[in-house]
């Protein structure tokens, strides 16, 4: 990829471990052997993506507890030739698909040009880190990255990456691959500060050195024709990484390129999940789930409503399982833990990602023709917030009860999932109720109110911890712009309901968390969220004024007024309406929620709202066809 391209408490893992353990080295050739092994594959038919010939008869779509099949033509077109006593037919089929894939694919030329820029080779061994700083950025990866994604298996791969470190002139290259995405996501998840103390250079030069390497392995491990989970494993986390500075649209075209793979490799398909051992099976799950959640994210803020989160394929969720529970030698998967493992925070997710793809208040908003594969219309139909709350009881029940808050996954887990739950509620409200032609109820409006409320004050929580310090690199990912967008609009119409003043409460201890992190203050993000909240404040000071009543600013206002201050000294005469927005947007006519993240300015280009809101009170805040596609409230995480 060219240069300037797309740009259980969770104990510390310690880098002695996997030579306490007696791990023992291995030369690339032993490592590519074990790599094999692990995946339950032989050398040639991994390579090629050919099924063993034990595991390729089937010839039929059968219907197991794996889910669906498909037909494999090969077989279908040789059964009617077979002698029905020679049981080597079958084999014989698969000898002759592979012979004719692997023809097929020497056929073509090199793939290198594609997404990658051609020329001179690069000697990767310059751009490793020495030693010392390899085993800082993969702690820092077990701390801050590890724990959130779980792609990667810490006890077989920790002792490769000891191994490689001593010698990065000669390292297998997926797992050169595999190295370089986890500096770029260790980097990622420092802040500025902490990178310079203790790495010693800065986030910014490590960021383009550290995905630059990364672009490059990827292109020598031909990542594209790839079936090596390593090298999958790789382009996703290298895109996580690169996701801060890079907009939105390209990022989503680059995630198609990944998923694609992926489908390739059937790790979204149970029937070839079940062709792996329990360890690569159960890694495939984890990489997909956390693929798709992501593409889902990104998918959002690139306004696309074609996302992977559905229920096309079959993919279980994750075993709540640690690491160590996932023996290469296991011939049957280990039993779900009913206490908090350090898979916790990635199976929570998954859960609530695979409550949301069938879930027909979601797909009315992505894809309407699925969902007569929802698992809740098969279920027969009940009221969708009955099934939010039995949701919400069985994970607080089966993951949550046993949390301890003191502990920092945990505790990201607890508030993240009530965050989420909440978004899901207010998603549902105005699924519910967008295309009513009656007006809704005050106690309606306080429901959907109070649900952003709690989104906003589990995301607090989160931004605030101490705690959470090394996660906060993902959750930045989720600015709760949809929570502001109902609390303003409710405020607008109703200046001085009952939870006004909660409201302006808990958005002031919101943005002041947020101003802790670094944005542009010329970003149109925050231009239009400076408008929606001194809209909402102008409604409130002059129904205070109709009333004889004193009005004092609230923090988030006062925090607002400075910042404009800063944008430009001389804006003592500067009206909010003055902030450049482009075209009028309806908050009533939602089409999809979905989460906003406030560093990405590109997936808010071209948003506006009126002028001129202060003083028409009541108001039913016209924000023409604001399409909550491009805000997210669905279940990016």
């Amino acid at each position: 990829m060219c240069a300037g391209n797309i740009g259980s408490a969770p104990a510390k893992t310690q880098i002695s471990r996997a030579r306490a353990a007696g791990t023992p080295p291995q030369d690339s050739a032993q490592g590519k052997e074990s790599l094999n092994a692990e995946s339950g594959c032989d050398s040639e038919q991994e390579d090629l993506g050919i099924e063993r010939p034990e595991s390729s008869i089937l010839s039929t779509a059968t219907k197991s507890e794996r889910g669906y099949e498909p037909k494999n033509v090969w077989h279908t077109m040789s059964q009617g030739f077979r002698d029905p006593d020679n049981d080597s037919d079958s084999s014989d089929d698969v000898v002759r698909e592979t012979a004719v894939r692997k023809a097929w694919d020497q056929s073509s030329g090199n793939d290198d040009h594609l997404l990658f820029c051609s020329g001179s080779t690069v000697d990767l061994s310059t751009l490793h880190p020495d030693p010392v700083r390899i085993f800082k950025l993969w702690q820092i990866y077990l701390d801050n990255v590890n724990p959130l994604l779980k792609v990667t298996h810490t006890p077989s791969l920790q002792g490769r990456i000891i191994e490689a470190a001593s010698n990065v002139e000669d390292v297998e290259p997926a797992l050169e691959a595999l190295m370089f995405s986890i500096y770029c996501t260790s980097v990622l998840s420092l802040t500025v500060e902490d990178c310079q103390v203790i790495l010693g250079s800065s986030k910014e030069d490590l960021s383009v050195r550290y995905q630059f390497g990364c672009q490059q392995a990827l292109s020598k491990c031909g990542f594209l024709r790839t079936n090596d989970r390593d090298c999958l494993t790789a382009l996703y986390l290298y895109l996580v990484s690169v996701k801060p500075r890079t907009v939105p649209q390209s990022l989503y075209s680059m995630l198609g390129v990944a998923i694609r793979i992926a489908q390739r490799m059937g790790i979204h398909s149970e029937s070839a999940l079940a062709k792996c051992t329990v360890v690569e099976a159960e890694m495939r799950r984890r990489l997909w789930w956390s693929l798709m959640l992501f593409d889902t994210r990104v998918g959002e803020l690139a306004s696309s409503k074609v996302l992977s989160l559905n229920p096309t394929w079959d993919c279980k969720i994750p075993l709540n399982v640690n690491d160590s529970d996932l023996r290469p030698e296991m011939k049957g998967s280990p039993a779900n833990q009913e206490n908090p493992t350090d898979a916790l925070f990635a199976v929570v997710r998954s859960e609530l990602g695979d409550f949301i793809r069938h879930s027909t208040f979601y797909l009315d908003f992505t894809s309407p023709a699925l969902k007569l594969m929802a698992k809740d219309l098969q279920a027969g139909p009940s009221p969708e917030n009955g099934k939010l709350a039995k949701l919400e009881e069985m994970i607080e029940t089966q993951y949550l009860k046993s949390c301890d808050q003191e502990n920092p996954l945990h505790f990201m887990t607890i508030w993240t999932t009530r965050a989420y739950l909440a978004k899901c509620r207010l998603l549902n409200h105005h699924s519910r109720y967008s295309s009513s032609s009656v007006g809704r109820t005050d106690a309606q409006r306080d429901a959907a109110t109070s649900y952003a409320l709690r989104m906003l004050e589990c995301d607090t929580k989160i931004m605030t911890s101490p705690l959470t310090k090394g996660f906060v690199w993902l959750n930045q990912l989720y600015f709760p712009f949809p929570a502001y967008i109902q609390i303003a609009q409710d405020l607008i119409r109703r200046p001085l309901s009952a939870q006004s003043r909660r409201a302006w409460e808990v958005m002031s201890d919101s943005f002041e968390a947020w101003l802790e992190f670094e944005f542009r203050g010329d970003s149109p993000v925050l231009q239009m969220f400076i408008k929606i909240v001194l809209q909402a404040w102008d409604a409130c000071e002059v129904a205070a004024m109709q009333l004889g009543e004193a009005s004092t600013p609230p923090r988030i206002v006062s925090l607002i007024r400075n910042i404009l201050a800063q944008m430009a000294p001389d804006t003592e005469q500067l009206n909010p309406d003055e902030l450049p927005m482009q075209m009028p947007i309806d908050i009533d006519n939602q089409s999809t929620l979905y989460s906003m993240g406030m560093q990405d300015v590109h997936s808010m280009m071209g948003l506006g709202l009126y002028s001129g809101i202060a003083g028409q009170i009541p108001f039913e805040a016209h924000m023409n066809q604001f399409d909550w596609t491009a805000l997210g409230g669905g279940p990016g995480w």
